[in-house]
């Protein structure tokens, strides 16, 4: 049975699907939770709906490619590896070098880690996981499935910054975006839940997870989005800081004494929901902790959405739906709820008994004029079939 893997890595998760072909039917899926965090786990589901957790610590992406390669053998999910004939990798940034998904070569791969000051988090974890993948299995072919090329369709309205022209002519400054997998799955399906054509929808999806981003969907194609030249910009997130004054960064790095590398280093890594709350970067967590500053970090966090969700309202001149997915997106119903609240004025009707269940549904009342709905993302599936797009696997 010929079969293909997607993997999914974000900046402290790590999920797959093994689909066999040409059903598209998944076999074994799951993931590594909590990477490089307290607590990690990897969990393996089978096709017959059997589930296995392992709580183990689990240091960086590369780790949890080791760990799903040895749990497939492990639970007979595959029995020689080369039953999987190809393999598709999300990568968060493709620069101006990738504008559609791409069969990654050793004559190719470099770019990727050439992108790392785009997406510092993603970039080289994801470049390690396929550099990882070739070595061992050398004769099976590696897609790299790009989240910025679904925003190569911005305007450059909304994708250059107001700064020296020749910089975007030079050196490829401009807003990149992320989640344009994630985005690819969920709009044409909130269309279809909605009984109507993409093209014709005026959507706002926001996509909450470790890393977290806003973007508008007008005219089938991405609009406008919250991330910029790297992951770092937007809405508060995780552990990045989301939007902050640049002349801030060099006040800091003259009263802290740092280096801009060991400032970009904070703003990925140390702050966000981690640096606001001191806590902890989980939502989970922060949800959880009755202190002022875990409080303050979550209205900082919903804050932020509703600020980009209201200007692309505006800028769109108006929502037929806000769409949530992603972790956080998918099973924080008090973060869905407050976001709704504050669009009561736009005509957004809360059904909060539907808000407490997770799942794809309608969380607003049938006679909203502003729909707002849950549909859990599925960007391995997107994955799979570029996979199948661009290698002719079938």
């Amino acid at each position: 049975m010929k079969k293909v893997l997607a993997i999914n890595s974000g900046s402290s998760s790590f999920k797959y699907k093994l689909f066999s072909l040409p059903d598209e039917k998944v076999i074994a899926s799951g993931m590594a939770d909590r990477v490089g965090l307290d607590n990690a786990s990897f969990e393996i589901k089978l096709a017959d709906g059997t589930k296995h957790v392992e709580k183990i610590e689990i240091a960086d992406q590369e780790a949890a490619v080791n760990l799903l390669i040895k749990f497939l053998k492990q639970f007979n999910v595959v029995d020689d590896l080369h039953e999987i004939v190809g393999m598709g990798h999300r990568v968060v940034n493709g620069g101006e070098y990738f504008d559609d998904s791409t069969i990654i070569t050793k004559e190719n791969l470099p770019k990727i880690y050439e992108l790392e000051d785009y997406a510092p988090l993603h970039n080289p974890a994801e470049g390690r996981g396929i550099e990882a993948f070739m070595n061992v299995l050398p004769e099976v072919p590696q897609v790299a499935v790009f989240d910025t090329t679904y925003h190569r369709a911005l305007d450059p309205v909304h994708y250059l910054y107001s700064l020296p022209y020749e910089y975007y002519e030079k050196y490829g400054v401009r807003k990149y975006g992320a989640h344009g997998t994630s985005i690819r799955y969920t709009a044409p399906h909130a269309a279809k839940m909605l009984g109507k054509d993409l093209k014709d929808l005026k959507l706002i999806i926001c996509h909450l997870g470790s890393g977290a981003s806003i973007t508008a969907v007008k005219d089938g194609k991405s609009y406008d989005t919250s991330m910029g030249f790297s992951p770092i910009a937007g809405i508060t997130m995780a552990t990045r800081c989301g939007d902050i004054d640049p002349s801030l960064i060099q006040h800091l790095m003259h009263v802290e004494g740092k280096s801009m590398d060991e400032m970009i280093h904070i703003l990925n890594h140390k702050s966000g929901l981690l640096g606001l709350s001191g806590i902890s970067p989980d939502m989970r967590d922060i949800s959880e902790s009755d202190t002022e500053r875990a409080k303050l970090a979550r209205k900082i966090f919903i804050n932020r959405i509703v600020r980009y969700v209201g200007s692309y309202i505006a800028e769109m001149g108006g929502v037929d739906a806000i769409i949530f997915t992603a972790g956080i997106g998918e099973h924080n119903m008090g973060v869905r709820k407050e976001v709704m609240d504050a669009f009561k004025y736009m005509g957004v009707e809360p059904d909060y008994e539907a808000n407490e269940e997770n799942g794809e549904h309608f969380i607003t009342k049938p006679d909203s004029k502003v729909k707002v709905m849950v549909i859990p993302t599925n960007e391995e599936l997107i994955i799979e079939r570029d996979v199948v797009r661009l290698t002719n696997i079938n």
